[in-house]
């Protein structure tokens, strides 16, 4: 599902939303995501599951074309971890 795919179906399930409003509600929930990881922070939805940072040390990597070896600087990359109500609607 897109972006735009989830605020077409938040405005023709809830009649009283506008499709502006919806794009509005879906645009400040990823915002605020965005912004609480890049502090450093953890979102936790329940029944959902839960955004967090993995941290990746600077290490030693090399080129695969060339073979020359390149550092690779450490970093944060976002991590998802599914709760365990969404886990059994997928198995079913």
């Amino acid at each position: 599902m897109t972006k735009s795919e989830l605020i077409t179906l938040l405005s023709d399930r809830f009649s009283q939303l506008v499709h502006k409003d919806a794009e509005l509600s879906v645009k400040t929930i990823i915002d605020s995501l965005s912004k609480s990881l890049s502090s450093g922070g953890r979102v936790e939805i329940r029944g959902f599951g839960s955004f967090s940072l993995n941290h990746r040390p600077a290490r030693l990597g090399r080129n695969p074309k060339t073979g020359e070896k390149v550092n690779i600087p450490e970093k944060f990359v976002p991590h998802f971890k599914p709760g365990k109500e969404l886990k059994l609607k997928v198995d079913k």
